[in-house]
């Protein structure tokens, strides 16, 4: 597993990087600074990229937007103190898959970047889905609406493809939580709904429909 640091406090970007390779992961670039963590995750290919959300030169949730923004497709945990609700949507706003509030052991933190880095998608012979006037290309993990792309991130082009993939069947809560987070992560359904929520804000369009109390579907396409 190859994975980029972003934490300024000395002691603790240390500390992380021992316990991460005690723990096998060998492979760790540690960085202190914003930008630099911005131009070491456009340079090269990370499994997970772990942000610390107070950083000089440019603070963590600013550089996740912008590698959001940049066409960044690779997993982003965001390292905070914060623990609000409010704060917690503003990371997924920016592009974050995931969120550890400090202070963390390091076993969940390792459990975290092992579901962040565990990537299955159900292998078809399609290569790109139509539906309701939507592409999804399952080999460049992008969405698009005639010519026009739809940036999702990792988490909602997971989940996106999972719908899509049962179109016309109810998947239920528990099920998304499995296959895109899995069962490991601490994640509530709240996070599944809001991860829905910015979904829909980016398709303008009421593909998804909730079932109440039970999860979300898409109807079949004749596309």
């Amino acid at each position: 597993m190859k994975i980029l640091l972003a934490e300024d406090d000395l002691h603790l970007g240390e500390l992380i990087v021992h316990l991460l390779k005690k723990k096998g992961i060998d492979h760790i670039d540690w960085v202190q600074e914003g930008e630099d963590a911005y131009d070491y995750a456009m340079a090269e290919f990370y499994d997970v990229v772990v942000l610390d959300w107070m950083l000089p030169n440019g603070d963590g949730v600013d550089i996740c937007r912008r590698l959001r923004q940049n066409g960044y497709t690779g997993a982003i945990l965001m390292l905070t103190a914060k623990d609000a609700v409010q704060d917690r949507v503003t990371g997924l706003e920016a592009g974050a898959d995931d969120y550890l509030v400090k202070p963390f052991e390091i076993d969940e933190l390792v459990a975290r970047l092992k579901a962040l880095a565990r990537r299955t998608f159900i292998p078809l012979q399609e290569e790109t889905v139509a539906f309701h006037g939507f592409t999804l290309n399952r080999t460049s993990h992008t969405l698009h609406r005639g010519n026009e792309e739809i940036f999702l991130t990792p988490r909602e082009f997971q989940l996106l493809d999972l719908l899509v993939q049962n179109q016309g069947q109810v998947v239920p809560r528990e099920t998304i939580l499995d296959r895109v987070w899995g069962w490991d992560a601490d994640v509530s359904m709240k996070t599944i709904d809001a991860t829905i929520k910015l979904l829909r804000k980016k398709l303008k369009d009421d593909v998804i429909q909730t079932v109440r109390g039970v999860g979300y579907k898409i109807e079949k396409s004749m596309d």
